[in-house]
């Protein structure tokens, strides 16, 4: 059984290890894929199921002085930009900075387009609502890019053995 033990051990830490040192940057570049990939169809009418929704949002953010047919090219422009920082890791903080200001536009609707977003609100969205709702996920993942910005890292050793190793 010890030997079981030591065997699960010794590939915890190599895979642990391996996710440390590889997660921050493959969470920044799929989080620019997403991005890129999303704005990317903007561009092209009847591709993303978004746009309706997206232009209606920003018709009356803007109190409708961006017209829907310019809105659409503004939003496809700013998430491919986002998707572009993320991918090449460049600007990181005005990329961010685009990414929290697109989150809040996006969660927008729930509250100007709730009909839209929810069949019961606020407990069965609609798919634009599901499409709402994920972009948690991406400001999580933007916040934990954030606190990279300075030079942060994802910290691998167990806590209480770089306790441990600082007391020493």
């Amino acid at each position: 059984m010890q030997a079981v033990m030591t065997l699960f051990e010794w590939v915890d830490v190599r895979v642990t290890k391996t996710m440390g040192r590889y997660g921050i940057v493959l969470l920044r570049i799929s989080l620019g894929l997403v991005f890129f990939w999303f704005g990317f169809l903007k561009f092209f009418p009847g591709l993303s199921p978004a746009v309706e929704l997206a232009t209606n949002t920003i018709n009356v953010l803007t109190f409708g002085l961006i017209p829907p047919n310019v809105a659409i090219y503004i939003l496809a422009t700013w998430e491919s930009l986002i998707g572009l920082g993320l991918i090449l890791g460049v600007f990181m903080r005005f990329t961010l900075l685009l990414l929290f200001l697109q989150m809040l536009g996006t969660i927008t609707p729930v509250f100007i387009f709730p009909n839209e977003v929810f069949t019961f609100i606020p407990y069965a969205p609609t798919l634009e609502g599901q499409y709402i709702i994920k972009n948690l996920v991406l400001i999580s993942a933007g916040m934990i890019l954030g606190a990279t910005v300075r030079g942060g890292e994802m910290v691998v050793e167990p806590m209480n053995k770089a306790i441990e190793e600082h007391d020493e």
